[in-house]
């Protein structure tokens, strides 16, 4: 017989972040702060899993806040206008690695996303709840998003740089 086990991320134990190159030399990382996720799995296992995620855009945290204010405005993520970020897929099982394969939608652009998956491990957290692990990681174009906005270095280039690196650890609590 078959059946579903449904998992929710634990925000307290996962992180969602990002980093792109500034003026072409270095990284400037970020996180989003608030997020919510759940994984409908069949038959207790996680290969075909069906993955809901959104993240609250506003939540991001690049820690300068003058950066996030900007990254936050209409020329880049407008999130008083879209204020989710929204990816919709499934983990697929690929051997013993892992990959998250779906749409991915930024300012109502929605576009297909494959990150690298690694299971991480399972236990039992303090409560009794069954946990289980993974880390992602991937990467994107920006402009592909329309997230397009940029201006050109003093020493050439531009200030920000075009792909944008995502690197989750996600920590899951079965609920169902």
């Amino acid at each position: 017989m078959s059946s579903t086990s449904i998992w929710k991320i634990d925000p307290g134990h996962s992180q969602i972040r990002f980093k792109v190159k500034h003026l072409s030399i270095t990284y400037v990382n970020g996180i989003f702060k608030t997020f919510e996720g759940t994984v409908a799995c069949p038959d207790d296992g996680f290969d075909r899993a069906a993955v809901k995620v959104s993240i609250t855009a506003d939540s991001m945290d690049t820690q300068l806040p003058d950066r996030d204010t900007h990254l936050k405005s209409v020329y880049l993520f407008d999130t008083g206008t879209y204020p989710q970020i929204v990816f919709e897929g499934a983990l697929k099982k690929d051997g013993e690695a892992y990959a998250l394969e779906g749409s991915l939608t930024i300012r109502d652009v929605t576009r297909p996303i494959k990150l690298d998956t690694e299971f991480t491990g399972a236990g039992i957290g303090f409560a009794g709840d069954p946990r289980a692990g993974f880390e992602a990681r991937g990467k994107l174009s920006r402009k592909d998003y329309g997230l397009s906005w940029n201006i050109a270095a003093v020493g050439g280039g531009l200030v920000i740089g075009d792909e944008i690196k995502l690197h989750l650890d996600i920590e899951l609590v079965k609920i169902e």
